[in-house]
């Protein structure tokens, strides 16, 4: 089984794949009678048709070493997961290949970060480390499944070396 390193999420090699939304540098302008710093639009939505929504995900936590069987994507629409903890989730996305997803990459999400996947990128499933597994989620709400699943033939290992 190949194994895949984790890696801390840093905007810079998450960019291919999406936004890491954070309230790193300073704010954009200060509201709220100068008591509140907005990090104004600080992910790239995209949706083909429809329109954006909220819902709330539970998720049970995984333990590491993580077995990555499948990944999955959203051709007409974005994914935004924000955590409703300061607990960090690991994020797993593969670029886009003639013949499917290619390697994975994994990272760790530190307290206060969340994510957007861009469109049409592949990416793992929710998967929070601890519990509770509470997350915002920010997509497409709209006809159809806009979801496609790979399954790899030989599992990941994503574990830490």
């Amino acid at each position: 089984m190949t194994r895949v390193s984790i890696e801390p999420l840093i905007a810079e090699a998450f960019q291919p794949f999406g936004d890491v939304l954070d309230i790193s540098g300073a704010p954009d302008r200060m509201i709220n009678q100068g008591l509140c710093g907005r990090y104004h639009d600080r992910a790239r939505l995209q949706f083909l048709d429809g329109r954006a929504g909220v819902s709330l995900f539970n998720a049970e936590p995984r333990t590491l070493p993580y077995r990555l069987e499948m990944v999955e994507r959203h051709p007409d629409g974005s994914q935004t997961f924000i955590p409703m903890t300061q607990k960090p989730f690991l994020v797993i996305v593969a670029p886009d290949t003639a013949q499917g997803p290619g390697l994975p990459r994994a990272f760790r999400t530190a307290p206060g970060q969340a994510i957007n996947f861009l469109r049409n990128t592949w990416h793992g499933v929710l998967t929070p480390l601890t519990a509770p597994g509470l997350f915002a989620v920010v997509d497409r709400i709209g006809p159809g499944a806009n979801l496609e699943e790979f399954w790899f033939d030989e599992p990941y290992l994503v574990g830490t070396a």
